[in-house]
């Protein structure tokens, strides 16, 4: 691993868990359940697509744990991540909203990934490798080394495509991910490159699920 990655890796661990230290908030997960009513419209169909900033899946977050559900949610509310429908439901949601909807969609986890994800080809693992994904997302892309990081493996090739690639956007109002750390990561990337990052990562058996609502069928 370069040195650059070592050290954005260990500062991004740092900030994370003062953050962490300072939220202490406990979720519900039934209370989850009831505010999850306005998620699922999107996150609750299977194949759902969303056409911003391109068309792309909506991403599993069934299976995500609570930490990164808060995360995420407080990023598009600070608008750290630039989403125009997600800024507007993100900022709506106070702290306990945020919390007890982390806690709902953590418990719907309900399998474990394997140890060992399923082998990339070589240009893929020479991509993964420059990255270090692992040394932030986990060895399987299921155990991320902080909570508050994203279970990546098996989730939609579209969606990590559009998301690893808006960490290289700067100085667009509406598109875009505001973070130190993915952004030099990603910015080392060709978007094909990404595109091939992202279809392996899609293929690798993960935690993740869309939990299909009965109203949608």
């Amino acid at each position: 691993m370069s040195t650059i990655v070592r050290t954005l890796v260990a500062a991004a661990t740092f900030s994370v868990a003062l953050a962490a230290q300072a939220q202490g908030v406990t979720g519900d997960v039934q209370a989850g359940h009831k505010k999850a009513e306005m998620c699922i419209g999107c996150h609750g169909i299977p194949g759902y697509q969303n056409s911003f900033p391109e068309i792309h899946k909506v991403p599993k977050i069934s299976g995500q744990t609570d930490k990164y559900i808060v995360a995420a949610l407080n990023a598009y509310k600070k608008g750290d991540r630039k989403h125009p429908t997600m800024r507007g439901i993100a900022g709506s949601l106070s702290e306990q909203d945020m919390a007890d909807l982390g806690a709902y969609y953590a418990s719907q986890a309900d399998k474990t990934a394997p140890e060992t994800p399923r082998t990339a080809n070589t240009a893929a693992a020479a991509l993964i490798e420059k990255g270090a994904c692992a040394s932030c997302h986990g060895a399987n892309f299921s155990k991320p080394i902080d909570p508050s990081y994203p279970k990546i493996g098996g989730q939609h090739a579209d969606y990590l495509f559009v998301a690893l690639k808006s960490y290289t956007v700067e100085g667009n109002a509406m598109i875009g991910r505001s973070n130190g750390i993915m952004a030099g990561i990603a910015k080392q990337y060709t978007p094909a490159e990404m595109r091939e990052i992202a279809k392996y990562l899609s293929t690798v058996e993960g935690e993740l699920k869309v939990v299909p609502q009965s109203r949608f069928r």
